[in-house]
């Protein structure tokens, strides 16, 4: 089996992008974006998980199994939050 190594630049410039990232997020926070404050971070926390499975869990380079099984387990996150949303936001017309 070949494995695919990068440069070290490539992990250096992926690792400050990392940071950058994490600045934004710092940043995002303390400004008041309404009822968009959560969406906001998490679209900065998607991109960063994207930027650590691609390279640093080498899975662009990685067989086409191990992407169906990472995208399996990704659709699976989103079904459970999908039933735990639906579960949270239908209670509201329960009386309480």
């Amino acid at each position: 089996m070949s494995e695919h190594i990068l440069d070290t630049k490539v992990y250096v410039k992926i690792f400050g992008l990392l940071i950058g990232l994490t600045a934004v997020t710092v940043i995002a926070a303390f400004i008041d974006l309404g009822p968009f404050n959560t969406p906001v971070a998490l679209l900065i926390a998607i991109i960063k998980a994207a930027f650590v499975l691609l390279f640093f869990m080498h899975l662009k380079f990685s067989s086409h199994l191990n992407k169906l099984i990472a995208g399996a387990g990704l659709l699976w996150l989103i079904i459970l939050i999908g039933f735990t949303m639906s579960d949270f936001l239908t209670r509201a017309w329960l009386p309480g």
